[in-house]
């Protein structure tokens, strides 16, 4: 399999974290990076919330890998911004996965009657 994540190639990612020190992002369920506060600007970088948020979608360009799963990112020099900001968050409801278990074995048994038909 190929590793779609290569040196020098721009992708997008969730940011997850924001320490003063940098911002973590995941680029996908087994990938993450962490854009050090170096990375995020040319500029002196007072207060890294001015640039991202949490749970913001954004462009990250790859610089680096520290291990099969973790990348090191940069935002600098790349219009990183997707939107204006990504407030989208899943919520939990009060019946949790309660759904899902009263209703498994019916979806199940309704799709292996349509795929006999």
């Amino acid at each position: 399999m190929q590793e779609p994540y290569k040196i020098g190639s721009i992708v997008t990612g969730c940011v997850t974290g924001i320490q003063d020190y940098g911002v973590f992002v995941r680029l996908d369920y087994n990938k993450s990076g962490l854009i050090h506060i170096s990375e995020i600007s040319s500029k002196y970088v007072k207060d890294i919330h001015r640039y991202v948020e949490e749970n913001e979608i954004i462009r990250v360009k790859i610089i680096g890998q520290e291990s099969s799963d973790h990348y090191q990112l940069s935002i600098k020099d790349i219009d990183y911004r997707i939107t204006n900001r990504h407030d989208s968050k899943i919520q939990e409801t009060a019946s949790g996965f309660k759904t899902l278990a009263m209703n498994l074995e019916i979806w199940i048994h309704q799709k292996q009657k349509e795929s006999k038909k």
